[in-house]
Parts: C-alpha cells; structure tokens; sequence
C-alpha cells in the first residue's frame, strides 16, 4: 500500500494548505455564520474540524489499485459469484460537501483467482472517502476491481441518500438514490444480471 504521509507530503509540496491554514479557513467560516471563533464552545472547534476532515477524506491518501493486488488462485475452481452485500458507505458531496450515507453491494465472477473479502470493502471505502458524486464513485469502484483483477465480470450498486437534498435545497426527505455499473457478463448475460440483483434485494430490478 502507499505510503499515506509520502502522498500528503507529495499534497503539501504542491499547493496543500498547511494544518493551521486549514484550522483558520473553519474560523473564517465561523466568522461568516455569525459565530465567535474566539468564545469558549468555539476555540476547539478548528482543530476538530480538520481533525474529521483527515478522517473524512482519507481515500486521497490511500492507493485502491494496491489493496487489490494480494490475490488467491486456490479456489479449486470456484467459477461463481461473489458478492458483499449491505457495505455501509460514508462519501461527501462534492457540490456541497455535506454526507452521502447508504450502503453498497459489490459482485464479480472470478477468473481462476479472487481477492479476500475485506479489500471489496476497502476499495468502496478508499473512494467514498474523497468529495464525490453518487455516479462516479459508482464506476470508480466497478473499474477498479474490472482493471486489477480481470474477472469474467462485475457488478457495483450504491443505494445512498444525499443529505444536499435532505437537509438543504428541496428538503426532500426519505429519498434514496440508486446507481448501477454493470461490466462483463453482468452487463452482458441478463442471468447473472438478474441474479446478482435478487440477492442484493434491489429496490429497482431494472437498474
């Protein structure tokens, strides 16, 4: 895996703010609320701002090309689907930077060789941690696991609520947004298609 400190410094080195740069940008926005960075409920509050937001957006600091290329090829000839279904996925908008919660369902058909089961979960998490849109965090998982691993095929479902549309704008609540990406006989044989859905429980079986 990469080295997360060598790709910050890499950050720093080519423009990334500095920690009490970014601590100062959150005073300016409590400023701009209406707020008093300086009173006492507040003075802690940079520091734990930018403290999530290195939890936040973890995924910029970590390779998913790499949490894949451990692989097994022992599988006596275990040739059918492999799913992981309900993987909890915490993104951020990146229109808004608010939360994108909801889960994520990943499946793919082996070619002689599969990857443990923990790193289908890692790879959803390394993208979801970075600003992003529902559609391409989608496809960014689906081709990673196509690129690294070469299966006969996969498939990626995200079913998430966007909190820019919940708890700001149209105030929609109770709203969730599914997305799709289908490659190989997931995209090809109706079968596979329909049977990687069935077992996820898809609210929408034409997705």
């Amino acid at each position: 895996m990469s080295n997360p400190a060598a790709i910050i410094g890499q950050a720093e080195a080519s423009g990334r703010p500095s920690r009490e740069e970014a601590e100062e940008a959150v005073r300016t926005l409590i400023r701009w609320a209406g707020d008093d960075p300086t009173r006492e409920g507040l003075l802690g509050t940079p520091d734990r701002v930018v403290r999530s937001y290195d939890e936040f957006f973890a995924g910029y600091a970590e390779d998913p090309v790499a949490l894949l290329e451990r692989t097994f090829e022992e599988v006596e000839g275990y040739d059918e689907m492999v799913l992981l279904r309900d993987i909890r996925l915490e993104s951020h908008c990146e229109h808004h930077m608010v939360p994108i919660i909801g889960k994520v369902h990943i499946g793919y058909l082996p070619d002689r060789r599969v990857v443990g089961i923990s790193k289908l979960a890692r790879v959803a998490e390394v993208y979801a941690k970075r600003l992003q849109i529902q559609e391409k965090m989608t496809a960014q998982i689906a081709n990673t696991l196509d690129e690294v691993l070469r299966p006969r095929g996969v498939g990626v479902v995200i079913e998430a609520a966007h909190q820019c549309m919940t708890t700001r704008g149209v105030h929609k609540s109770d709203v969730t947004m599914v997305t799709s990406r289908m490659l190989g006989a997931f995209r090809d044989d109706p079968r596979t298609r329909a049977e990687f859905m069935s077992v996820i429980g898809s609210p929408v079986s034409h997705v």
